[in-house]
């Protein structure tokens, strides 16, 4: 488990030092690690206040391992089950290897007060996700009794949602069926060891991303521009209900990726470009029936699964990621047919890369109406549609079946 403890440290420094979403970890105990990983940064803003009062900020500001240790090591000393003496040790060891005995000293002293006060650390939490900084990002767009239950959905950690492509997978008798069919189960083994995994039924996808593409109607024979397609989720949805899908995308390593998920689904995209969107729009000529534009965003939205985004993300962030996103847009615009369907989204929950990012372009842009999704929505999800007959998913929508990813989608059709 020292080595487990070694990893998720690295991870984690990985994380707030450098900004990438949570890696991959190594195969053993790598359960154990992102657990780990991800409590740590729920908690992180509560636990920051306690290493205030038992530990010195000098030593804190000066060494950034031992103060990730020392945070790693609050976490699973007060919310996992793992022995304290194992936990003490495990991290006084790291930091005398990396630092110097006198901060391994210092880490043994800080860890042991923090174990000794646990009852009464734990009876002081009040569930404080969001630093200051967040909060008030969100309080922007939120009422602060939504921004509560936003963040209080956050702290769950999410089940595994898959989107079935036949009804008779042996996987659909493992869970819930959410509205508008998404599968939801608890899973702690390997993808890979599901059932029917090569079999092509059905793909690992947020109850929130697979919403997108449910949004349009009869896709039969259409041509469709999936914009930002990897790893794939929406290609394959679009794919299965019989779409002439071109799949775009400027990662090349992860368009790799895409083309290996739908190799184990055997679908087939009729083009797959490996391009910066912005070139690909001002260089061709082609038009769409459909383009699917789900947007470079701040992902604020997945904070369930990437916590660190509440420690990480700036209001800078948003107004970068939506200047690129409007960009898109008008790019997108003059590429869509007559009576053809723009439709927007990003995992974002702010409002400038979603409603106020769609009613400005709907200024500039006249020859576009808005498309109400509210008749495609049941009764039981009437919250998550916006007065613009827009979708506006925030983390405690569908809580009596755990939550969802934050998600915005607009349907946009380009005038006859």
């Amino acid at each position: 488990m020292s080595d487990s403890r070694a990893d998720a440290l690295k991870i984690f420094t990985d994380i707030l030092t450098s900004a990438p979403a949570i890696g991959s970890a190594p195969s053993d105990n790598a359960a154990f690690i992102h657990m780990l990983v991800r409590t740590t940064l729920r908690h992180m803003t509560y636990i920051t206040s306690i290493l205030r009062k038992f530990a010195s900020p000098k030593i804190l500001k000066q060494h950034n391992t031992t103060k990730y240790a020392l945070l790693l090591g609050a976490a699973e000393l007060l919310y996992m089950k793992s022995p304290a003496y194992a936990v003490i040790n495990s991290y006084v060891g790291l930091v005398k290897k990396s630092q110097n005995r006198f901060a391994a000293g210092f880490v043994n002293a800080v860890l042991r007060k923090i174990n000794s006060a646990k009852s009464e650390l734990l009876a002081a939490d009040t569930n404080e996700f969001f630093p200051p900084r967040f909060r008030s990002l969100l309080l922007q767009d939120y009422s602060p009794k939504v921004v509560a239950r936003i963040e209080q959905s956050s702290m769950l950690e999410p089940l595994l949602d898959v989107t079935l492509f036949h009804r008779d997978s042996l996987l659909s008798s493992m869970g819930k069926i959410l509205p508008l069919g998404t599968l939801r189960f608890k899973s702690q083994g390997k993808i890979s060891e599901l059932p029917d995994y090569n079999a092509g039924t059905w793909q690992v996808q947020d109850f929130s991303s697979s919403l997108p593409v449910k949004m349009l109607s009869d896709l039969r024979g259409k041509r469709v521009l999936d914009v930002c397609a990897a790893p794939g989720g929406k290609t394959a949805q679009l794919l299965v209900q019989g779409a002439k899908v071109t799949a775009l995308d400027i990662s090349s390593p992860r368009l790799a990726i895409l083309r290996e998920n739908l190799d184990r689904l055997h679908l087939s995209p009729q083009e797959v470009i490996c391009a910066d969107a912005i070139d690909y729009f001002t260089q061709t000529s082609d038009m769409y029936d459909i383009i699917l534009l789900d947007a470079p965003c701040s992902a604020t939205g997945t904070l369930r699964r990437h916590p660190e985004v509440a420690h990480l993300k700036t209001a800078a962030d948003i107004t970068k990621q939506a200047a690129l996103q409007q960009r898109l847009l008008d790019l997108s615009a003059s590429h869509i047919v007559p009576s053809g369907i723009l439709l927007y989204c990003t995992c974002s929950l702010c409002s400038l890369e979603g409603e106020k990012q769609i009613l400005s372009f709907l200024d500039e842009h006249p020859e576009f109406r808005t498309v109400s999704l509210a008749p495609k929505i049941p009764l039981t999800l009437t919250s998550i549609i916006s007065p613009q007959g827009f979708l506006r998913i925030l983390p405690h929508h569908l809580s009596e079946f755990g939550g969802a990813d934050g998600f915005f989608i607009a349907k946009l059709e380009r005038r006859a």
